[in-house]
């Protein structure tokens, strides 16, 4: 406790010493460092950079008042009998049968004390006989209607005239929810209820919604694109899980449109969702909470769905939420209405002017450029000026995020994040502004894997052009540093380099990355049984995906590669036999991981999705502890740039560096053993030759090829013999142990590498 009061007071004081250095840094920008004496293009510039310096500021300190004491609410423990009947509606357009499949089946999942209260219904705003149909096999409602009104939130609203449960939850059609999403959420509605009965009707609770965390089980196109799927969190993961449970504090949760559990009274009060913008659920929360509705966000996350992985498709899906965040700002009138109090409209008007961060984003890139490059005075300052007004505060600032995040963001990469989209952004920005407004907008595609790499050229164009600009800019500021013999203008270097390493990321991250999957792997360590006709191995997980499955077994194994194998998955809540073919073996720190894949669910095709999806997504948290900017671009190019070597190995390569006795008394050197093939060192090759591993045991080799002098390849022709022979095989496996236990660390695969050439290797791996 002791810990967490200091941590608590150590955020504090970081907080205020930030605000006191950036309101004297800010007092100091507006009354000394205009450049009003060096021209109508400096002032033209200069004066943007201090409005848009003091917006931000503004911003941010919305944001860290929110942070800095987090307002949270413990689920409420309530009768099971009061849980009421709730509606579920999976809002889709275009999306697949076999996207919609898996949130229909994981809210079939959905735990509840009485399963036949929960109503799940697939609202098709498309029409699409075969989603009725698979509405119909799956036992759940299906709704339709005439028109596409309003769009989503037509369809939403539509469904509220054909169903009636005071509780409505929405869910994306890809979000799918875990097991505990209903009874996570809906004690909130029971508590306030219960407390309503000894109130008076002007204190009571008006409870309009609870908001999860929209999580995603995919890396999103951030960590994707720029090799970062192990190293940083998902990009949104800071809005929903720090700036969403900040705003419980001030009343203004941002409805999320998925993952939601709503009043269907609420909603009948306010007139339904929103149909006068493109980002209705945004609009939605506003008017609930004009209504004095209160609503809550909880940071645990309750169901995962899928980020978009092509740069088109986000690019459509950021514009859309720009668009429509600006035009229901205007449409709200947030300022002016005297239904907000003031923390709300802090908070809503610093989520609107987040979405112009694109011209914050070019004035920050240009204004360096155009002193540095075409020389125009943007500020006046002097070194020493600099350094006393700006170094503190950007120390502390970045200080300040990084603890108040809980380590979910830095200023760095939200520096890379601003820069990647600010370029694409930028043009939706003003028209909307001046109310040229997008009327209608393409849903999100999400599901299909698209290998970008090298297709996006024309979108690195402004990065490029930019860091050319850049480039230039620096080897000026060098050039004059070193005539001038004075350092004046290294802050300004600092700021180009800053902005420099932001605009190489986006050119990285516009270039793509290669789809290597077909879908999704989930890291999970799961107890299993690997069953082929003759034996049973016992193992556990080290990921898996709705395509296969990779083993991680304490010893080598002989599991036939030529035979599909049985998988039983077990957990305390679900059970999953499927049948699968080994596609590859190596030997990893953890064990020897046996990767398959599956070629039949059998019957447990829904457990199996269970298992893989009804848990929080294994993707990062936080930030990752190394974290430079050198390793970034070091991780970036390395990866870019090197070959990727692919072995073809289906059977565990068991490296043993030992004499065995033949048949005919001789002895020969084994370099390397997979059951079915076995590497000799031996001078001469006879065509076949009988080895004697153990008494009992013999291992029948025929000659394929010689792989370099004296080293040569056998195939062991008594292989299936052995294989169903339940005492060769074990003795087989003593042998194996005996050899691992007395000479260790010789099975390591990688070891392989120093003995052969990667032709060689590739020659080793028939099979």
């Amino acid at each position: 406790m002791k810990k967490v009061n200091l941590r608590k007071y150590k955020n504090r004081a970081w907080l205020i010493l930030n605000i006191v250095l950036t309101c004297i840094y800010l007092g100091w920008r507006i009354l000394y460092t205009i450049p009003i004496e060096f021209g109508l293009v400096s002032l033209i510039v200069g004066i943007p950079l201090i409005v848009v310096e003091v917006l931000g500021a503004l911003e941010a300190a919305v944001h860290y008042f929110n942070m800095h004491k987090i307002e949270t609410y413990p689920l409420p423990k309530v009768p099971l009998d009061m849980y009421p009947d709730v509606d579920v509606y999976i809002a889709t357009y275009s999306e697949t049968n076999d996207l919609l499949f898996k949130t229909v089946n994981g809210c079939l999942y959905m735990d509840y004390p009485d399963k036949n209260k929960v109503h799940i219904y697939l609202c098709d705003d498309s029409r699409r006989p075969e989603v009725r149909k698979l509405a119909q096999e799956m036992g759940i409602n299906y709704i339709d209607r005439e028109d596409n009104k309003g769009a989503k939130a037509g369809n939403l609203n539509h469904a509220m005239t054909v169903t009636s449960s005071p509780l409505i939850v929405t869910f994306d059609a890809d979000m799918i929810p875990k097991h505990d999403f209903l009874v996570k959420t809906v004690p909130y509605f029971i508590d306030a209820e219960i407390k309503n009965k000894q109130l008076a009707e002007k204190d009571k609770i008006k409870l309009g919604f609870i908001q999860t965390p929209q999580s995603f089980y995919n890396p999103d196109l951030f960590q994707f694109n720029l090799f970062s799927e192990n190293r940083i969190p998902n990009e949104q993961d800071y809005f929903y899980k720090d700036i969403q449970i900040s705003r419980n504090k001030t009343n203004s949760v941002i409805y999320g449109g998925s993952n939601t559990l709503l009043s269907r009274a609420a909603l009948v009060d306010i007139g339904g969702f929103f149909m006068g913008s493109i980002t209705e659920d945004f609009a939605t929360g506003i008017l609930l909470q004009k209504k004095g509705y209160i609503c809550y966000a909880i940071n645990e996350v309750l169901a995962s769905g899928l980020s978009p992985t092509d740069l088109k498709s986000l690019l459509q899906q950021r514009v859309r939420w720009a668009r429509g965040v600006i035009t229901t700002g205007r449409k709200m009138h947030i300022l002016s209405t005297p239904n907000l109090n003031l923390g709300q409209k802090a908070n809503y008007m610093a989520s609107i002017w987040y979405w112009y961060v694109p011209i914050k984003r070019l004035i920050y890139i240009m204004s360096p450029i155009l002193f540095a490059t075409f020389g125009y005075i943007v500020l006046k300052c002097t070194l020493l000026e600099v350094l006393i007004f700006w170094l503190p505060m950007y120390v502390t600032s970045n200080i300040s995020l990084r603890m108040l995040s809980r380590n979910i963001r830095t200023t760095k990469w939200t520096g890379v994040y601003e820069t990647l989209l600010f370029p694409f952004m930028l043009f939706p920005v003003i028209l909307e502004t001046f109310g040229i407004t997008l009327k209608k907008f393409k849903v999100t595609k999400k599901g299909d894997f698209e290998n970008e790499k090298g297709k996006n050229i024309a979108y690195m164009i402004p990065f490029i052009v930019l860091i050319v600009l850049s480039v230039i800019g620096i080897f000026n500021l060098i050039g004059i540093i070193f005539e001038s013999s004075s350092l004046s203008p290294i802050v300004v270097l600092f700021w180009l380099i800053i902005n420099l390493f932001s605009l190489v990321m986006s050119v990285f991250f516009v270039q793509g990355r290669e789809f290597m999957r077909k879908s999704e792997r989930v890291t999970a360590e799961i107890d299993c049984e690997v069953q082929d006709s003759f034996m049973t191995f016992v193992g556990k997980t080290k990921d898996f995906s709705e395509n296969g499955v990779s083993i991680i077994l304490n010893k080598p194994v002989n599991i036939d590669d030529e035979q599909e194998v049985n998988i039983n998955l077990n957990t305390d809540r679900y059970h999953a036999k499927i049948r699968a073919r080994i596609v590859h073996v190596e030997e990893t720190k953890d064990g020897w991981k046996y990767a398959f894949y599956i070629t039949d669910m059998l019957d447990s095709y829904k457990d199996y999705l269970q298992i893989l999806y009804d848990r929080v997504p294994t993707l990062p948290l936080t930030l990752a502890d190394a974290l430079s900017s050198f390793d970034d671009l070091k991780l970036n190019v390395s990866n870019r740039t090197k070959e990727t070597f692919y072995q073809n190995r289906r059977l565990p390569r068991i490296n043993m560096d030992i004499d065995v006795k033949t048949k005919n008394g001789r002895f020969v050197h084994i370099i390397n053993y997979n059951y079915k093939y076995i590497v000799l060192s031996i001078q001469d090759k006879p065509k076949e030759l009988q080895l004697i591993p153990v008494e009992g045991l013999e291992l029948k080799c025929k000659y394929e090829r010689t792989i370099r002098e004296n080293i040569e390849l056998y195939a062991i022709k008594n292989y299936n013999e052995i294989h169903t022979n339940v005492e060769e095989q074990k003795l087989l496996e003593e042998w194996i142990e005996e050899v691992r236990i007395a000479h260790p660390g010789k099975g390591v695969a990688k070891n392989d590498t120093k003995v052969f050439k990667e032709e060689e290797l590739e020659e080793m791996d028939l099979l």
